[in-house]
């Protein structure tokens, strides 16, 4: 289990990737976006997630390299996300649109490229367009975002390289279990988009009793929850105070009593798109 904000998990192709990170989806191009990552790297964080369709990658290239800059640090020691779109799903448009996001984020490579929806009868040829770019050196994980179980099986159907990720919505109301078990078995790993549930859970009951009990906020008990239940995770914020108290979990542990009762808030309850029901 994670010990500290730089620790790594070791996905099954054998790269590390550190298991918390920033997300920055419906974060502006702009000061405050290039600002955020530039302090989430000075406080330490060494993994950002975009995607094409947040419209950003500009912002998050600049943030990244200043940041770099300021800290002292080499691009080897940030891992970098991003996520090819809807329409740009085919093998063709699949390489395309990498170049564009490798282009706009003004990088050599990226760490992890992710499939962003499994949209139906594109997600073959998309992922045959990740194999292409992973045997070719130009990035150095891929996997998917959104899947359910019987999308992954059917994509390794063909795969030749299975996903190393699954990154999905992942929160107290939406705890994945089954998704997980088949995740672990396949050695792909999970990691949480939304984790704090776009603030809704931030007055629960039951989180809030054990936050205090804690002397902790409830967002760092849900992220505490997430990382002790080998989850990577992405919160996202703009703003320093909270970039350094999302991270601030790695001082107290939850119990297995307290584990158990976040897992029980489970409602299946998404915030985000169903992935089986989706039309975009």
């Amino acid at each position: 289990m994670m010990k500290n904000l730089q620790d790594t998990v070791t996905l099954h192709n054998g790269v590390k990737m550190p298991g918390f990170g920033l997300g920055v989806f419906k974060v502006e191009e702009g000061p405050e976006l290039v600002n955020a990552i530039k302090v989430a790297i000075k406080h330490g964080y060494r993994s950002i997630d975009t995607a094409a369709i947040y419209g950003n990658e500009e912002g998050v290239g600049q943030g990244i390299r200043e940041g770099l800059k300021e800290a002292g640090i080499s691009r080897e020691n940030v891992f970098v996300t991003s996520k090819v779109w809807n329409a740009d799903l085919g093998y063709d448009a699949t390489i395309a649109a990498y170049e564009t996001s490798l282009k706009k984020l003004g990088l050599d490579y990226l760490d992890l490229y992710l499939i962003h929806w499994p949209v139906e009868g594109k997600y073959k040829e998309a992922w045959r367009a990740l194999e292409t770019l992973y045997k070719e050196g130009k990035v150095k994980a891929i996997g998917v975002s959104n899947f359910q179980v019987h999308h992954l099986k059917d994509l390794m159907e063909d795969a030749e390289i299975k996903p190393v990720i699954n990154q999905v919505e992942y929160h107290p109301r939406l705890t994945q279990k089954e998704l997980q078990a088949f995740c672990e078995k396949h050695h792909i790993q999970l990691e949480a988009w939304s984790p704090l549930m776009q603030g809704e859970l931030l007055d629960n009951e039951v989180l809030t009793e054990i936050a205090n009990k804690h002397n902790k906020s409830v967002a760092q008990v849900i992220l505490r929850w997430d990382v002790q239940n080998g989850i990577i995770t992405i919160p996202k914020s703009t703003k320093e105070h909270r970039i350094v108290e999302n991270a601030s979990i790695f001082d107290f542990e939850l119990n297995k009593e307290e584990m158990e009762r976040i897992d029980e808030l489970n409602q299946n309850h998404r915030v985000g798109p169903d992935p089986d029901n989706f039309d975009f």
